[in-house]
């Protein structure tokens, strides 16, 4: 491992930071705001990305933000990545799809990262984080599409699907928040994965019931899914929480959506109703009661399998 880093300033340019990284060199990113063109590549095993001040990152050309290949033992922390104003695939993208090696050794950790689309300055993403990288550990993440602020309250701005995919196996969140994205806004694909702690706001500026349908008899989409191809994970303490507040009484099926298998269970799972219209009608699968303005809950389901 390296243990000397790069310090990233205001002069400092895209080929200069991946002309560091691919020397093997850590970053250090002094605060501020800091807008590039290009993808920043993350090619070696032990890199370390630190932001002080919470750093702020923002692609200006549809690009992902930072790129990090399938190697282990990658470090990033104290980053808000911004969505820009052209519309990026990802703003992080960590390890390869599909790839079946192991980084039990040596996991890469995602710690004290938030994503943001809008709020401060409009933006727009198809998915906000894709985590490829097995065994990873995420630390304090917060995926957040804006419900104030700049773009906020509009259904056409600040556009994002999903705020969080997780494609690597035996992955690993704590302290996990999404919130507020326009579909499936947590979509778990990885085996053996683990979460303690999950938050997550239903968007709020859903315009209309049809605009907002998983399929044609599914209102809303789920805040978590689990495909049925998924047949082992575990969740501890979920809420999921509904503040529909455009005017019609916008409904979402079920907060939580997973396949109904043994190696599936989740812990503590629940459902709130805050304010305004419509609702959630069932926590997890159709089971859980409806939570609305006459019965605001919480609802919880204790043990879900």
């Amino acid at each position: 491992m390296n243990n000397s880093f790069y310090i990233v300033n205001s002069s400092s340019t895209i080929s200069t930071i991946n002309a560091a990284l691919a020397a093997g060199e850590n970053l250090l990113f002094t605060p501020g705001v800091y807008s590039y063109a290009s993808t920043i590549n993350v090619t070696k095993a032990d890199t370390k990305i630190i932001g002080l001040g919470f750093a702020t990152l923002i692609p200006t050309a549809g690009q992902t933000t930072i790129s990090v290949a399938d190697v282990g033992g990658v470090s990033i922390s104290g980053l808000i990545l911004d969505a820009g104003p052209v519309n990026s695939p990802t703003l992080l993208t960590v390890g390869t799809q599909g790839s079946t090696v192991s980084h039990a050794s040596d996991p890469v950790s995602i710690d004290d990262v938030f994503f943001r689309v809008g709020g401060a300055e409009a933006g727009s993403v198809t998915d906000a984080f894709i985590d490829n990288s097995n065994n990873s550990i995420l630390d304090d993440i917060w995926s957040w599409r804006a419900d104030h602020g700049a773009g906020g309250g509009s259904w056409t701005a600040d556009t994002a699907a999903t705020g969080l995919t997780v494609n690597g196996n035996d992955v690993t969140a704590y302290g996990l928040a999404v919130e507020h994205y326009q579909q499936d806004e947590t979509v778990w694909n990885g085996q053996g994965g683990t979460v303690i702690f999950y938050q997550n706001e239903n968007p709020y500026d859903v315009p209309s019931q049809a605009a907002w349908m998983s399929n044609a008899t599914q209102d809303g989409y789920p805040a978590f899914y689990i495909p049925n191809s998924v047949t082992t994970f575990q969740g501890y303490g979920m809420g999921s929480y509904s503040n529909f507040d455009v005017g019609p009484a916008i409904e979402n099926a079920m907060g939580f959506q997973a396949p109904a298998t043994s190696g599936v269970v989740f812990h503590d799972v629940f459902t709130v109703w805050l304010n305004n219209y419509g609702g959630i009608e069932s926590v997890i699968n159709g089971t859980g009661a409806a939570v609305s303005s006459t019965a605001p809950g919480p609802s919880n389901v204790v043990t879900s399998s």
